[in-house]
Formats: C-alpha cells, sequence, structure tokens
C-alpha cells in the first residue's frame, strides 16, 4: 500500500505539472487534471475537437512539464508505418543490419491529427500502446518509461481522413473535448499569447525518473472487492443496456480502475472511493461505446447513457 510520504510526493508534483500547464492553458483546470491523472495511471489520451482550441498545445504542454525525450509526428496520408517504429537499415561498415528507431521511441509521443494516416499507419501504434514494445523483422524493442501517446483529431474536416477503428480507440485510456474557453479566459490568452508562446516559458518541474517513481505509486492504491466489483457492475451495464450496441471492453474497466487509482493519489489517498471512478467514468468508457440506431434517432450521446448507467448502477458492499 502506499504511504503517506510517497502520496504527498506524487500530489506534490502533480500540482507542478498542473500550475505549469495552466499557465499555457487558459481557463481548463478539469482537462488539465484529467492529463495528468492519465500520465500517472500509465493510459494514453486522446484529444477530440474542432481546430484551433488548443489540443496540440495541451500534448506539448505536458511534454515540456517534465524532463524527458518527447518526439511530435504529424500524420500525413503518406506516412509509412516505419516512420513511427522504425526501420532496419544495412551498414556497410559492419555489413549487418542496424535498427534505425522511430518517432514511437520516446517517453511523449505527441501524434498531430492522427486520423489523417493511412489505417495501416494507425496500426503501428497498436503494439506500442499497449505492450510498451515495437517488433521489427521479428525483433522485439522495449519502448522507454514512461511512455504516453496523446494524439489528437479533428471531428470536423472529415475529407481525406480515416476514422479510428474501434480496436484502437479502446486502447486510449481516455478521450477528453477542450470547449471553448470562457469569455475571460479568451481574453487573458489574447494578452498572453499574443506577444509570444508560452511554451517558449515553460520550463520543466519534475523528470521522467520521479514520473515512473509517481507511476508505482498509483500502482500501489488500494482497491476494495467491493470497487473491483462496482467497476465491473458498470462495464457490464453498458454490455446489457438496448441503447447500446458495443458496451465497454474488459480493457476498458482495466482503465476505469487505474485511472481511479490515479485520482485517489492525487487526492492524498491511499485508498478508491466510489467517488473516484464515477468522476473519471465519462472519459474513460464514453469513446469506446457505440450507439443504438434508437439512441441515434433520439439524439442521446454515449455520455448521456453513461449517466443514466451511473445513476442506476448500485455500489457494491460485497
Amino acid at each position: 500500500m502506499s504511504t503517506p510520504d510517497a502520496l504527498a510526493e506524487v500530489q506534490q508534483v502533480a500540482r507542478g505539472i498542473s500550475d505549469a500547464m495552466s499557465r499555457v492553458i487558459e481557463g481548463k483546470p478539469e482537462v488539465v487534471r484529467t492529463a495528468v491523472t492519465v500520465l500517472l495511471a500509465e493510459g494514453h489520451l486522446l484529444l477530440e475537437d474542432v481546430p484551433g482550441v488548443g489540443k496540440t498545445m495541451l500534448a506539448k504542454a505536458l511534454a515540456r512539464s517534465i524532463d524527458c525525450s518527447v518526439r511530435r509526428i504529424q500524420f500525413t496520408p503518406d506516412l509509412l508505418p516505419s516512420d513511427i517504429t522504425g526501420v532496419s537499415i544495412f551498414n556497410q561498415d559492419v555489413r549487418d543490419f542496424e535498427f534505425r528507431p522511430g518517432a514511437v521511441f520516446a517517453n511523449v509521443v505527441v501524434g498531430d491529427e492522427i486520423n489523417r494516416a493511412s489505417p495501416k499507419t494507425q496500426s503501428a501504434l497498436l503494439e506500442s500502446m499497449e505492450e510498451h514494445q515495437v517488433t521489427v523483422d521479428g525483433t522485439t524493442y522495449a519502448l522507454p518509461r514512461p511512455f504516453i501517446v496523446m494524439a489528437t483529431q479533428n471531428p470536423l474536416e472529415m475529407e481525406g481522413t480515416y476514422p479510428l477503428p474501434e480496436a484502437q480507440r479502446d486502447r486510449f485510456m481516455a478521450r477528453i473535448s477542450m470547449g471553448y474557453p470562457s469569455a475571460a479566459a479568451e481574453v487573458a490568452m489574447l494578452d498572453l499569447h499574443g506577444g509570444a508562446s508560452p511554451l517558449d516559458e515553460l520550463a520543466a518541474t519534475t523528470d521522467a525518473a520521479t514520473v515512473a517513481r509517481m507511476i508505482l505509486v498509483v500502482r500501489d492504491v488500494w482497491t476494495s472487492p467491493a470497487i473491483r466489483q462496482y467497476v465491473v457492475d458498470l462495464a457490464t451495464a453498458t454490455r446489457q443496456t438496448g441503447a447500446l450496441r458495443l458496451g465497454a471492453s474488459p480493457r476498458a474497466s482495466l482503465h476505469l480502475l487505474r485511472a481511479a487509482r490515479a485520482v485517489a493519489a492525487l487526492e492524498g489517498r491511499d485508498h478508491v472511493l466510489p467517488d473516484d471512478v464515477q468522476q473519471v467514468v465519462l472519459p474513460v468508457l464514453a469513446h469506446r461505446l457505440l450507439l443504438s440506431g434508437e439512441a441515434q434517432l433520439a439524439r442521446r450521446t454515449t455520455e448521456d447513457v453513461l449517466r443514466e448507467i451511473v445513476r442506476r448502477v448500485p455500489v457494491s458492499v460485497r
């Protein structure tokens, strides 16, 4: 079980990361908190919203706030899988093939407009996101730890894009939308961002080794049998409701539990409460679900269905 000193360090370091990101992302504390939660829960984050609301800026702000390796991939239709994973090249000097790592070999990988690449290129991320490794020409290479993919995509301008298949969406622990800023936040943004980019002044507040240690602390946050049963009951309810034709997968249940542990750790607790699960259930589950035809005709969203399920499913006392 996580010790009080370790949990205090998690809170302190996470607060430093959040404060640094908030100097770049104006008026979106809940979005920043979700990004930090996903980082500590060993997940990957999908940023989906209209153009120009700061999706890439958020990803870059998280990357800059940690002193670690960062690679940015601009997804385009002509991007090849080897550009992401790497390729074996014949070295004339040693008369043998040597591996040249691709862009995925970094602690933080920022994938801009991931749905503009072909399905073949998108699938190059599947193994790395799930197993934290890359296999090229029969040889497996481990990726650095910590490892997080932060990908952006626009729901508009769908011409020439390739929607992410359900299998890949399921590998993202959470999906968030930035949303438009409030009027006051937008005025502040014009003042702060008008002359120069705040990213240029953003200094790292921690390093990769510290983040890796925080992740181990989050892993040790205790979850009672009742909490684990509650997570399974929520996932089961998504599979049984008539409003959805695709419910949450077992991987989704695991991601929900991991995210809830991170929420508890950020609150300084060594155990998970039902409130922690409910706090992350929408960003963790909504993007994995598919509405039934009746629900689409009724103009319901997956978030609406999830809120109804959370209200209906009781917390287990077993």
